[in-house]
């Protein structure tokens, strides 16, 4: 994949860098909130309706192992399937493939459910994915968190293989 392409979106769709990997932008935060008292306790404040982004990844980089505290629907744009990993909290590995070819077993929209660990991959080689993310109630950083591999690996000891290649090394 060119670089060049890759470069025009990011230019195009005016993408940041992203803490967990890959490039971002906000595209939508609704104006409503949710009142904290209806959001329930792991909700520290108030948060918007909804939330939504641009993401895109390339095959040499990857969206390391993080959680947040809601749902987040994944929507495939262009380029390559994207794979998201994610393991519960009873330590249970899934994934799924997000892309275009439903005949191939790509579904064009996926849920993380809130709370599972989760990191994503581009599946073809030299190729990147441009991706949707809508969260509800309204992402806020906050409600993310990223663990240490040690943290990781020590919780999920049986997945240290996968929890290695997706985090990043601190230190």
């Amino acid at each position: 994949m060119s670089m060049s392409k890759i470069d025009k979106i990011i230019k195009a769709l005016d993408l940041l860098p992203h803490p967990e990997g890959g490039f971002f932008k906000e595209t939508y935060r609704s104006k409503g909130v949710i009142n904290k008292e209806s959001l329930g306790n792991q909700f520290l404040d108030k948060r918007n309706y909804s939330t939504g982004i641009y993401f895109l990844l390339t095959s040499d980089m990857f969206s390391a192992f993080h959680r947040i505290k809601q749902d987040e629907m994944w929507h495939f744009y262009d380029g390559s399937p994207i794979k998201i990993h994610m393991i519960d909290a009873a330590g249970n590995y899934s994934f799924a493939i997000v892309g275009k070819n439903i005949s191939q077993g790509h579904i064009p929209q996926f849920v993380v459910p809130a709370g599972y660990l989760f990191a994503a991959t581009v599946v073809n080689n030299n190729d990147f994915s441009l991706v949707g993310c809508t969260v509800s109630p309204g992402f806020d950083f906050r409600d993310f968190e990223m663990p240490t591999r040690d943290q990781l690996v020590d919780d999920y000891p049986q997945h240290k293989d996968l929890i290695t290649r997706l985090t990043k090394k601190v230190g």
